[in-house]
């Protein structure tokens, strides 16, 4: 038998002509590998009717090149390559691969392989001389041991199947030699004919008309002398048998809700095991459609809107194509057409607009038929209610009454609304209609929030936006507060003014006041209060206030009243004396006063730095303090002024007490000389008179037996008067040397044991006039002579002064 080498040619089995077939070349013997020096014979096939319209003169190909053209369809081969013929007419068969092979083992298998074949592979060895030496070979399949052939050098596939796929080689063994291994080849098993196509004629069937199947299938070229054989089935029964590809049957008609049968059919071929089966098909038969039935299905059991409305139509009977409408009321919403099934879907995402009448249609060829209509009623839940705030005046005040107002613009009645301050309700009302509901409330300052409001008719509530309400509260009386660093405000503290409303919407703007001249402003744009910070000065003392305005009226404090503490400054002290000079004995007027400084005040005199008094000023101003001089208060005076804010003392003033010695400067001390002068020459005079007259009577003065030598001790003190002309009254001071009203004369007395010249003497002793001093004076001189002392002081009242005694400044 020969053996083809494959190739695609369209032979149907149908009897219509295809296109002129390729030649195909078979060899013999079939291998396509030999050993080297060996000959292959190579055979040329063409079609009956190409071999009998033409001539037969055949042309042969090694590669690319033509290598012979003769008249016979053979040619013997011994040279490696792809080989390929024609003749006059077709075209180019395919090429044949052959290989001379110079090695010491081979395997030989046929070149192609189709299901059912049977196969033999050749495993040979090249002899080359005699060779006895024992010889085992082995047959691989994709590398395993297929068979040990021991000494035999084939191996036979009786039917090939698809198991049979692989790659294949041979090795050779020699008994404690050597091991040789064969070339590999590739078995690919090929389909003998595919699966059968059954096809009807018409495609279109009437029942109780002829319509003829056909099992289509194709034999591959190199096994055209196969026979094959048919088999046709309705629903599972056998119509027919035999090597015919076709049939003719009668299609039965199809009543009630009968599918149309399935049919299918079978080839198989005379080799045994190649069987196969076409796919089952119905034939589409002319049937008039029945009344189609309309169903309306959604998710829940009411139509609601937004849900997913499937609508239906299927007609129970009816040849396809089948041509389907939805229509509402009258308006076609969708058109389908069905090539198979018993039911077309259409969806719906419904709105308010989708409730009404709804049918289908259903027609084919033979006839148009409609479905009972069907009433829908679309409930349309609540959509997102608008919240609205009204209020009489642009801001929300205090006291005034909002009314809020929740409407949904869409939604089936009857509505729920439901308002809410955050997510506290507030009160809720029903809508039987469009409008909406309203709910009014009186505003405080606890109603500033966010409002919203639900609207809900059974499908689950639906909730606005938030709106913002600012109640804008009125600024509350503020409270002024003055914070100072210490119990008391002294001038260059910081004291701080704070004024802060209790209660008021921000921003506030708050104003300080002191008496009625604004001092500064500021706003708080948050609220609470504001500081204003004042550096004291004594002119800070006084009433203050401030006002809190929000806009809807200045609301202002009571009143505080702020005594600014103005520290003593440095005092200043002067010294008054009764003349221009300072005696002791003199009454001197130490006078101490700060020019600035908060009452009461506390001064206090020092000599030195020893205490001489103190004394307060309640009411401000100075005081003054009274020294009766002696010779130790000469030195340094001071004084302090101190308002309990520190103590401030005043500079230095000196006071000089001035001794016996010297004499007054000015007409005013020339004038007490004269004076004293005169007073003295009178006593001495008087008393020259009183020693005569005792001489007179007995030659001795006259004395008193009772009389104590003491008596006459010339330290004895002796008043006179002092004539009304001689008052004289000159002021002096280390500050003002023109003040005073008292003179005092130091006059030295005689030796003693000397009387007689007691009054020339005296006038002769008179010396100076000292410093004045303030004091009580009266109109008699008393004369003191203290103890070891011979200096009389003369202590003058002056009423008043003559032109001519004036003192000069």
């Amino acid at each position: 038998m020969l053996l083809w080498v494959s190739v695609l040619v369209l032979a149907p089995v149908s009897g219509q002509f295809a296109p002129a077939p390729k030649p195909v070349i078979s060899l013999h013997p079939p291998w396509t590998i030999v050993f080297k020096g060996e000959a292959v014979t190579l055979t040329c096939h063409v079609s009956h009717f190409l071999a009998v319209e033409n001539k037969k003169w055949y042309q042969w190909y090694l590669g690319r090149e033509i290598i012979r053209e003769i008249p016979g369809n053979t040619l013997q081969v011994r040279d490696s390559g792809e080989y390929r013929c024609q003749t006059q007419g077709s075209p180019l068969s395919d090429g044949v691969s052959l290989t001379f092979s110079s090695a010491k083992l081979i395997l030989q298998a046929p070149p192609s392989v189709f299901e059912g074949d049977s196969v033999t592979l050749m495993c040979r060895a090249k002899v080359e001389k005699v060779d006895t030496a024992w010889k085992t070979r082995t047959l691989y399949k994709d590398d395993n041991v297929l068979m040990d052939l021991g000494e035999n050098s084939s191996f036979h596939i009786e039917h090939a199947r698809l198991k049979d796929n692989g790659e294949y080689h041979c090795t050779e063994s020699v008994t404690y030699c050597c091991s040789v291994s064969s070339n590999t080849i590739k078995i690919q098993v090929q389909e003998l004919f595919p699966r059968p196509v059954l096809r009807a004629n018409p495609s279109l069937a009437t029942p109780g008309n002829p319509v003829i199947l056909t099992c289509e299938t194709q034999l591959s070229p190199q096994k055209s002398d196969v026979q094959l054989w048919f088999r046709f089935f309705r629903d599972g029964q056998s119509l027919g048998s035999g090597s015919k590809s076709f049939l003719k049957i009668s299609i039965p008609s199809v009543m009630g809700s009968e599918d149309p049968p399935y049919y299918w059919c079978e080839a198989w071929a005379s080799i045994p095991g190649v069987y196969k089966q076409s796919q089952k098909f119905q034939i589409p038969v002319q049937i008039p459609v029945s009344r189609p039935v309309l169903t309306l299905s959604t998710p829940g059991a009411r139509a609601v809107e937004g849900d997913l409305l499937t609508l239906s139509c299927g007609a129970k009977t009816g040849s396809y194509p089948i041509v389907y409408q939805f229509l509402r009321e009258e308006v076609v919403l969708r058109k389908m057409k069905a090539t198979f099934g018993g039911t077309v879907t259409f969806h719906i995402s419904l709105t308010a607009e989708h409730s009404g009448t709804y049918s289908c249609t259903a027609g084919n060829s033979l006839g148009v038929q409609r479905s009972q209509p069907v009433s829908l009623s679309v409930t349309v839940p609540v959509s997102r209610p608008v919240l609205t705030l009204s209020t009489p005046e642009a801001r929300a005040v205090e006291g005034h009454r909002v009314t809020l107002h929740c409407q949904a613009r869409r939604g089936s009645p009857r509505i729920l609304y439901q308002f809410y301050h955050g997510d506290v309700p507030l009160g809720s009302s029903s809508a039987t209609s469009a409008g909406g509901a309203s709910f009014s409330v009186t505003l405080t300052a606890e109603h500033s929030g966010t409002y919203s409001c639900t609207a809900d008719n059974g499908f689950g509530p639906q909730r606005s936006d938030t709106k913002s309400l600012f109640v804008t509260v009125p600024a509350s009386c503020p409270v002024l507060t003055l914070r100072t660093p210490g119990i008391r405000a002294v001038v260059g503290d910081m004291v701080e003014l704070r004024c802060e409303a209790q209660s008021g919407s921000p921003p506030i703007l708050y104003r300080f006041y002191h008496k009625k001249v604004t001092l500064w402003s500021s706003s708080s744009p948050s609220g609470g209060g504001v500081s204003f910070n004042l550096s004291l000065t004594a002119e800070h003392s006084g009433n203050y206030a401030c006002e809190a305005d929000n806009g809807l009226g200045a609301q202002r404090s009571e009143s505080l009243t702020l005594s600014v503490t103005v520290p003593a400054s440095r005092p200043v002290l002067t010294l008054r004396t009764p003349g221009a000079q300072a005696f002791p004995g003199d009454v001197v007027e130490l006078r101490c006063e700060a020019q600035s400084g908060s009452p009461p005040i506390l001064y206090r005199f020092y000599h030195e730095d020893v205490t001489l008094g103190s004394s307060s000023a309640p009411s401000g101003g100075g005081v003054s303090f009274n020294l009766s001089l002696t010779t130790e208060h000469s030195g340094n005076y001071s004084c302090e002024a101190n308002n309990g804010l520190g103590a401030q003392r005043s500079e230095a003033v000196p006071l000089s007490i001035s001794g016996l010695t010297g004499s007054r400067s000015g007409p005013i001390a020339s004038g007490v000389a004269g004076g004293l002068l005169g007073m003295v020459g009178l006593a001495v005079l008087a008393q020259l008179l009183y020693c005569r007259l005792p001489r007179r009577a007995g030659g001795r003065p006259t004395s008193d037996p009772s009389r104590s030598p003491s008596d006459l001790d010339p330290q004895e003190p002796t008043y006179y008067n002092v004539p009304g002309w001689m008052e004289l009254q000159p002021v002096y001071s280390n500050v003002n040397p023109k003040g005073g009203d008292v003179v005092y004369s130091e006059v030295r007395m005689i030796q003693e044991g000397n009387r007689h010249a007691v009054a020339s003497n005296s006038a002769l002793r008179l010396l100076r006039t000292y410093l004045p001093s303030y004091g009580p004076a009266t109109s008699q001189q008393r004369l003191c002579r203290p103890q070891g002392s011979s200096v009389i002081y003369s202590q003058v009242k002056v009423a008043s002064l003559p032109a001519s005694a004036a003192p000069r400044s």
